[in-house]
């Protein structure tokens, strides 16, 4: 008997299995695949993460793993490029971007050294229920049928969650698939961090990652995906042909991978607990890669469910009460920038406001740099977005007028210490 099986040994599955066995309970993860396996998803961590990993012990591992720190940042919504130079806080680079085999397989690691039972290539068949009580899993491994019981059992297996299916799982704030992607690697490409380009309806998004390699993703309408499909390479350069600089230093590279695509991207919430089960990761909120949102808030849940759990096994309040909380907290440190991944996911017009903080910080590297080390919570934001600070940055934008902290997207006016407090609370 485990106090927790957690299905799913991915990003999120690997850390709330983590930190529950740190918290001394006794933890089982399964997971259908093979580890170490890569998986062709998106894999750059930003905002939270970074500080996370850190936190958790392992994000010296991966940069030891051969992945690089990324502390520059270009982001160009066809205006012009903003550049962001030494992004770094107390050690922690603005970003990350390790193949998933890696990051998976150290995550792995750190939780079985912790004391986590760990099963791969084990496939979950159903749950078992006492009443309405989900209390374990019927699964098959290397050819012998298994069941095990636990506590409370975790959906951490995905946009698909087979556990959030058989509960029933409540979906909310939905909006279908809105983009298709493509994506591949490159050797022989100059790159010195991240860079994120937006041209009328695509995006392009590429950053450094293992084995000297540029990671290098592009998005397209939905719509298109069809078309896009029917020759990708044509499609993907086309696209980056629009910025004629980047274009020229991916064609003096090679591709060292086949082009992975995905467009089965749905956007939402379920509700992530009931009686003796819950979700985290893309199970519980799933949204598109615009914003590169899937893997840091995937972390943060992954804390915020650890808490949770371990406040209601513990006996400190009822355990569903604990995991009503942890859905409250989710959804309030969710639920603005997930908002503002679908606009940008529709390819709507960047807000005006934030086009005229653009054009009212450059030629200013400090003030630049400020920007977006506030944008990503790595300092409090009010140290930039307060009323006297956007005023002076506002009064170099001829005729933009006046701006209000308030007015601008993602910002928190809460220092990120302040919102790691109402989370865990």
């Amino acid at each position: 008997m485990f106090d927790v099986i957690v299905v799913g040994g991915r990003c999120a599955g690997a850390a709330t299995a983590l930190l529950l066995a740190r918290k001394g309970f006794r933890v089982l993860v399964v997971d259908r695949a093979r580890f170490p396996a890569e998986i062709p998803h998106g894999h750059f961590i930003q905002r939270q993460g970074p500080r996370l990993l850190e936190r958790w012990g392992v994000l010296e591992d991966i940069v030891g793993a051969g992945c690089p720190a990324v502390t520059k940042v270009t982001m160009d919504f066809g205006d012009f490029p903003l550049t962001g130079t030494n992004l770094v806080r107390d050690g922690v680079a603005f970003g990350y971007g390790p193949r998933r085999r890696v990051l998976d397989a150290i995550l792995m690691d750190a939780a079985v050294a912790s004391g986590v039972e760990f099963r791969d290539g084990f496939s979950v068949d159903d749950y078992l229920f006492d009443g309405s009580r989900v209390t374990g899993i019927r699964g098959r491994s290397r050819g012998t049928h298994i069941e095990e019981r636990a506590r409370i059992t975790v959906g951490a297996d995905g946009r698909h969650s087979s556990l959030a299916r058989r509960v029933g799982a409540a979906l909310y704030e939905q909006m279908p698939p809105l983009t298709c992607w493509y994506f591949s690697y490159w050797s022989g490409v100059e790159l010195d961090g991240l860079e994120m380009y937006l041209r009328n309806r695509n995006a392009i998004f590429m950053f450094p990652t293992n084995d000297q390699l540029a990671a290098i993703f592009v998005a397209w309408e939905i719509s298109e995906f069809a078309r896009v499909r029917s020759n990708i390479a044509a499609s993907f350069m086309s696209v980056l042909d629009r910025v004629p600089h980047l274009a020229e230093r991916v064609r003096s590279g090679n591709r060292e991978e086949r082009f992975y695509g995905i467009a089965d991207l749905p956007n939402f919430f379920r509700k992530p607990y009931g009686t003796g089960w819950a979700l985290v990761g893309d199970a519980g909120n799933h949204k598109d890669p615009f914003l590169a949102l899937g893997m840091c808030d995937a972390f943060r849940d992954a804390e915020l469910l650890a808490f949770a759990i371990e406040e209601g096994l513990s006996g400190s309040q009822p355990l569903l009460d604990a995991l009503a909380a942890y859905e409250r907290q989710r959804n309030v440190a969710s639920m603005d920038l997930y908002r503002e991944n679908l606009n940008g996911a529709q390819f709507k017009p960047v807000p005006e406001k934030l086009l005229a903080i653009r054009a009212a910080v450059r030629g200013n590297q400090e003030d630049t740099n400020s920007f977006y080390l506030a944008r990503q919570g790595m300092i409090p934001p009010e140290q930039f977005f307060n009323p006297d600070n956007l005023q002076r940055l506002m009064a170099r934008a001829d005729g933009a007028g006046p701006v209000t902290s308030r007015a601008l997207p993602g910002y928190d006016p809460a220092p990120p210490e302040s919102r790691d407090a109402r989370r865990s609370g």
